[in-house]
């Protein structure tokens, strides 16, 4: 009777793994796609934030751009508003890998403009 038994449980783990192995890989691939969403945001942060403090020393404002476009991540859209005494910089990103996503990463800074040196000397 143990024989029998044995035999009947023969095809039960091919198909207990055919049935695990793609929920893994699913699993592991929105675990990693989750990471570099992160690593975007993290991108999208720090370019803000390096804008925001070129804009404070009054950089010109292409090169405003062209440090925050070095910082963010690619083909991110960068925003720089100036008002009296502060600025802003929004980046915002398209998610990577899966573009069809209905939302984008996006992060604001703001910075108090700094005075300028020699200024009405």
């Amino acid at each position: 009777m143990a024989g029998c038994e044995r035999r009947a449980d023969r095809g039960f783990v091919t198909a207990e793994a055919a049935m695990v192995l793609p929920v893994l890989v699913m699993f592991a691939t929105a675990l990693v796609w989750g990471l570099l969403v992160v690593a975007a945001q993290i991108q999208c942060v720090d370019a803000a934030r390096t804008g925001a403090r070129a804009a404070a020393r009054q950089d010109p404002y292409d090169a405003v751009v062209e440090v925050t476009r070095e910082a963010a991540p690619r083909g991110a859209r960068i925003t720089v508003h100036r008002e009296a005494e502060q600025v802003r910089v929004i980046v915002e990103a398209r998610p990577p890998v899966l573009h069809g996503l209905p939302f984008d990463l996006r992060e604001e800074a703001v910075a108090a403009v700094e005075e300028t040196v020699g200024v009405g000397a």
